[in-house]
């Protein structure tokens, strides 16, 4: 299935009918399962319903980082949104990609 970003954002938690997605590299995840986590009120609660994927990268929750970009991220940043994408990977399932 492939999400607009106008799409995404209705799985941001706040709906408690529907799933809790957060986007990594172009994948969506539904995080759901891990909604202690982003869900409202939770740590990462920012990322729902968009693509986190420089935000991971760069370790930030700063809202203009909130975003799919990997412009001039460095080596080392690209490192660790690779170690996120294997955490993901292996905890949520993948239900989509975010429409280019």
């Amino acid at each position: 299935m492939e999400f607009t970003a106008q799409q995404l954002i209705q799985y941001n938690g706040t709906d408690p009918s529907k799933p809790i997605y957060v986007a990594l590299k172009g994948r969506v995840f539904d995080v759901t399962d891990g909604k202690s986590f982003y869900g409202p009120g939770g740590p990462y609660e920012m990322f729902a319903g968009k693509d986190a994927s420089r935000a991971l990268a760069k370790m930030s929750k700063n809202d203009e980082d909130i975003t799919a970009s990997l412009d001039g991220l460095t080596e080392k940043e690209i490192g660790v949104l690779t170690d996120w994408e294997k955490k993901f990977e292996a905890k949520y399932p993948v239900v989509g990609r975010v429409a280019s």
